[in-house]
């Protein structure tokens, strides 16, 4: 053979070698697909948004290659039921909120060991968050990441109207009462305060013999876009199910339902459903009406609440507390790991890209407030500069407080066949908010009677 030959021979040698490596390489890239549709992530803007994240991953290394999936939020739901039904789950899932997350029950991967053996730092994390995504019998299922803590807006105005002293600036502050005594911040002192700031036409408050319930103009208090679940975490955080599965309704939260029918019906500084759908409560909309003195709601609803408040002043105040225990229910989306998936560890470093490197870009493109400690300054720096927010100096750190009292259980999941369970108690409490006459006791067995069928037929 000529040496021209021989080297020619080597040099293709070469080539198919250098070939074959590469091949052999791209078959070795792992793929790991991102399931978006079960909370935000839909949206055009959004779409582009996370494909150009996806761009960016992919280039960034040569080991993973991240595969996108989106579905509509109605659809949702039921192609992840079928992907996991026929063994072909993606492997990473989110954003996902609560609600959604526990619509797929034990679906999803404990991030324990991975945590421990990567040594990942939680340190940027408030503890209690990491906490709130601990689900016993699962584990750690996700990582902090896009949060809407819970926390009170009060009418400045309609405080110095009546000449009655705000509530506390912080958390563990006391009220400093119209006497000028101090007062723990409870479920207790917020009635007397919301009767007080409860005024019908001719300007009586609640508190007072001539005050006529048929003709209230202002109200002192409602918790706002919540069900009945939402409304009693002021109470603890609990739910209508114990660690057995037995249908239950909590002492704390008893008292809490006995709370919420006395202040529609005999103190009347709750708005019920009549009151509630008023044209002077914002039909529906009570804070933005004007005439509600304190609101308990979301992080996610405070633009929708204030925007036609542009002549009023108000501020943020933190929960009351309630036997000595302060909860401030909390909306969270987070990613997590599907425990069918093939590869956690690709999955993981995935995972930990999104809640890490891109968690403000990220939360920013979903609307909410980062976990991440060192990122929320300049979170709320924006936020403050966009309407009807610009200009105000609100208590931002009654926000950033609130993370230390998440209600866990969480308010919005942990129940068997959860649609269903909801239509039952929902009616049921539509009862407290619409009839005076009641009878909240005698209704408990018949009420969990109807969630154990539902509890007994998911098992």
């Amino acid at each position: 053979m000529s040496r021209n030959k021989m080297f020619t021979m080597i040099v293709i040698m070469g080539l198919l070698l250098v070939l074959s490596v590469g091949m052999v390489g791209a078959q070795e890239r792992v793929q790991i697909r991102w399931f978006v549709g079960l909370g935000a992530g839909t949206d055009a803007p959004q779409i582009e948004a996370q494909e150009a994240v996806v761009s960016e991953f992919n280039d960034s290394q040569d080991r993973i290659e991240l595969i996108l999936e989106i579905v509509d939020n109605d659809q949702a739901y039921g192609i992840l039921s079928t992907q996991i039904a026929a063994g072909n789950a993606p492997d990473i899932v989110g954003p996902v909120g609560i609600r959604g997350r526990d619509n797929f029950p034990g679906a999803w991967l404990d991030l324990s060991e991975m945590i421990e053996a990567s040594e990942y730092d939680l340190s940027d994390f408030d503890e209690a968050l990491v906490d709130f995504y601990k689900i016993e019998g699962e584990g750690q299922i996700g990582l902090p990441f896009a949060i809407f803590p819970s926390f009170l807006i009060y009418n400045v105005d309609l405080f110095d109207e009546a000449g009655i002293p705000y509530p506390p600036r912080d958390y563990g502050d006391p009220y400093v009462d119209w006497n000028g005594e101090e007062r723990e911040w409870n479920m207790d002192t917020l009635r007397e305060v919301a009767m007080i700031m409860t005024v019908d036409s001719q300007g009586n408050d609640a508190t007072m013999d001539e005050f006529n319930p048929d003709d209230i103009v202002q109200f002192g208090f409602g918790p706002q876009y919540t069900d009945i679940r939402g409304r009693l975490t002021l109470f603890g955080a609990g739910n209508f199910i114990d660690e057995d599965g037995n249908a239950v309704v909590p002492d704390h939260w008893m008292e809490g339902l006995d709370w919420y029918q006395r202040a529609m019906w005999e103190d009347y500084f709750v708005p019920n459903a009549v009151y509630g759908g008023a044209d002077f409560m914002g039909a529906g909309n009570w804070f933005e009406g004007g005439n509600l003195a304190m609101v308990y709601i979301h992080l996610w609803y405070l633009p929708c609440c204030t925007w036609g408040l542009d002549n009023v002043e108000y501020q943020l105040a933190p929960v009351p507390s309630y036997n000595g225990e302060t909860t401030a229910k909390m909306h969270g989306d987070t990613f997590s790991i599907m425990n069918t998936t093939e590869h956690p560890e690709e999955a993981f470093e995935v995972l930990t890209y999104l809640v890490g490197e891109k968690a403000e870009e990220l939360a920013t493109l979903y609307g909410g407030m980062p976990a991440r400690l060192s990122l929320q300054e300049a979170y709320f720096e924006t936020v403050g500069q966009n309407p009807p927010l610009e200009g105000r100096d609100l208590y931002w750190d009654i926000v950033v407080s609130g993370m230390a009292y998440p209600d866990n259980p969480s308010h919005e999941g942990g129940l068997p066949l959860l649609a269903e369970s909801e239509d039952v108690y929902n009616t049921w409490a539509a009862q407290i908010d619409n009839d005076p006459d009641f009878d909240l006791e005698a209704s408990i067995p018949g009420f969990l009677s109807e969630l154990q069928a539902i509890f007994d037929r998911a098992s």
